[in-house]
């Protein structure tokens, strides 16, 4: 079985359904076991579905000026 630390550097793998084989079956045994990281994988599930949301929102010229201006200041 894979450690806690192992499972938090594949997560993002796991949460985009990258992982496959071995590397999935060991991922999907550890969060059958550990409540943590369960709950860790559950949260990022939700924060990706809530920022998906949010970028189907357009952005108005104002905004788009003002973080390319601000980009800008660090070129």
């Amino acid at each position: 079985m894979i450690a806690c630390e192992e499972a938090l550097r594949r997560l993002a793998e796991y949460v985009d359904a990258e992982l496959q084989g071995t590397s999935l079956r060991e991922m999907e045994q550890h969060l059958e076991r550990c409540r943590s990281c369960f709950s860790r994988v559950e949260f990022e599930k939700r924060l990706r579905t809530c920022t998906a949301n949010l970028r189907q929102e357009p952005v108005t010229p104002e905004l788009e000026g003002r973080i390319r201006a601000l980009v800008d200041t660090f070129k």
